[in-house]
């Protein structure tokens, strides 16, 4: 069984940065993907970035390139997502998720979950 522990969010003007992480307590990596997933009120759980552990390969919504970060720190089994130039339409409750394999953007292939973090962008 898979826990992950998120940290992070908050509420940030339009234009300002968050950083969120998440620790990860799988047992190996060495075919773990881990990855972030947003919902806001109404909307459909949506796919943010992901990280494939090895080889470390990094994949992003179009709606967030450029303005996103994802990283990790292998000793401490965490994946930081640095978002900077915040928007308004980036408020919404981020997921944390990992799942043993490939990269994938549909949320129900990711078997493991955090319990979410509230980020509120204002204008």
């Amino acid at each position: 069984q898979v826990q992950l522990a998120e940290s992070g969010g908050g509420l940030v003007q339009a234009g300002g940065s968050l950083r969120l992480s998440c620790a990860a307590s799988a047992r190996t990596f060495i075919t773990f993907t881990m990855g972030w997933f947003r919902q806001a009120p109404g909307k459909e759980r949506e796919f943010v970035a992901a990280l494939s552990w090895r080889p470390g390969n990094t994949y992003y919504a179009d709606s967030v390139k450029g303005r996103f970060t994802i990283s990790r720190d292998g000793a401490k089994n965490t994946v930081y997502l640095q978002m900077n130039s915040l928007r308004p339409e980036d408020t919404a409750v981020y997921y944390c998720t990992g799942r043993y394999g490939g990269f994938v953007t549909i949320h129900h292939e990711y078997a493991y979950w955090g319990q979410g973090t509230q980020v509120t962008v204002s204008s």
